[in-house]
């Protein structure tokens, strides 16, 4: 909104300064502050409603006992990153823009499945919550809406079914008629890791964060010819608009992970996870860089591959032997360290640092091309 008001009274009375607000990199970083200053007011305002309602996370019996002091401690705090983000967004960024109009579709949808789950998990007291195929219902359409809007659009048109190929030089990958279904497996299985990954206090947004800067810079240099002419990339135009959204999303998760580090007063629910898995996942394939998404973002695939082995595990030798046994002690992964007695803090600080060692791998895969 204030993008478009800037550059009206720019263009028709020219005040000195004003032209500052064309800049993506001065409207990011007022999008992130912005972002900020959300959550830090907003934040304690969300979760004084969540415990008055006493819309407290459920413990699972079968998880970590050290996870049975966290009873009380409210859930749907993903609320709390949902107006942070969407607001500042509105604010600094083209809302025009396809991809922001993409990326805010996937995050915003995401964060209301998420949002019908906690709810029915807390306040109807469903255990399940919302049934797994009505989630998976919602990860597949915004698959289809986005994959459907690359294919099509003409804003995507010379390079709608490809994708950058990872340390090759020149090469992409054209998944021709399979980009679709491909677009929907990547963001049902984006969304699911980084909903098995909040598990922590701190571990999801903090992740998220650092996978977040990395991210940022590659939406940049790919929507800015010159960048992506030297690094040769995929030269998207106006795809830079999505550094504005993603600003937005390391202010509102450093504003959350204020409330959510350990000891946690509020988690992120659902309602946080799914938005964040959808935007991380709808971002990555708009910029054409979805087969970077196991290096990126290793944390997440690292959790979700822990438990698919932990379970084909149990099942083969459930048949084989009549007793299931387990690779891990507990999956995800990270529920593994804490039965080896690692304290939370100390598993959180050295995923961070796991991630932080994955986006660097990230951003030289690039110069190695």
């Amino acid at each position: 909104m204030f993008y478009y008001l800037f550059d009206y009274i720019n263009k028709n009375f020219n005040p000195p300064g004003f032209d500052v607000f064309r800049y993506l990199s001065f409207r990011s970083a007022l999008s992130a502050i912005t972002a900020l200053l959300i959550s830090f007011y907003f934040g304690p305002i969300i979760i004084a409603k969540l415990k008055k309602k006493q819309v407290d996370q459920p413990i699972r019996e079968e998880g970590p006992q050290t996870h049975l002091r966290k009873a009380g401690t409210p859930t749907m705090g993903g609320l709390i990153i949902l107006v942070s983000v969407v607001i500042p967004v509105l604010i600094w960024s083209d809302i025009k823009s396809v991809y922001i109009i993409l990326v805010l579709f996937g995050t915003v949808f995401l964060g209301m499945v998420g949002f019908l789950d906690d709810y029915l998990k807390v306040v109807k007291k469903l255990p399940k919550g919302l049934i797994a195929r009505y989630k998976l219902m919602g990860q597949i359409f915004v698959g289809l809406v986005v994959g459907f809007a690359i294919y099509y659009l003409p804003e995507f048109a010379q390079f709608n079914t490809q994708t950058t190929l990872p340390f090759f030089k020149n090469l992409n990958w054209d998944f021709s008629y399979l980009y679709i279904p491909w677009v929907v497996f990547i963001i049902t299985a984006i969304s699911n890791a980084v909903n098995l990954t909040d598990g922590l206090d701190g571990l999801a947004i903090g992740t998220i964060i650092i996978v977040m800067l990395a991210l940022a810079i590659l939406t940049y240099i790919s929507g800015n010819i010159i960048y992506a002419d030297y690094l040769n990339i995929i030269y998207l135009p106006g795809s830079g608009e999505l550094t504005v959204f993603i600003a937005a999303l390391i202010g509102a998760g450093l504003g959350f992970l204020w409330f959510n580090f350990y000891p946690a007063q509020v988690f992120m629910g659902d309602t946080g996870s799914l938005a964040l898995g959808g935007a991380f996942g709808v971002m990555m394939i708009l910029i054409k860089k979805d087969l970077l998404i196991p290096i990126l973002g290793g944390i997440f695939f690292i959790e979700t591959l822990s438990v698919v082995i932990q379970r084909l595990y149990f099942k083969y030798t459930k048949k084989r032997y009549g007793e299931g046994r387990r690779v891990f002690k507990m999956a995800p992964i990270h529920h593994h360290f804490e039965q080896l007695m690692w304290a939370e803090p100390k598993i959180v600080i050295r995923f961070y640092i796991i991630t932080i060692i994955l986006a660097i791998i990230s951003l030289a895969s690039f110069k190695v091309r």
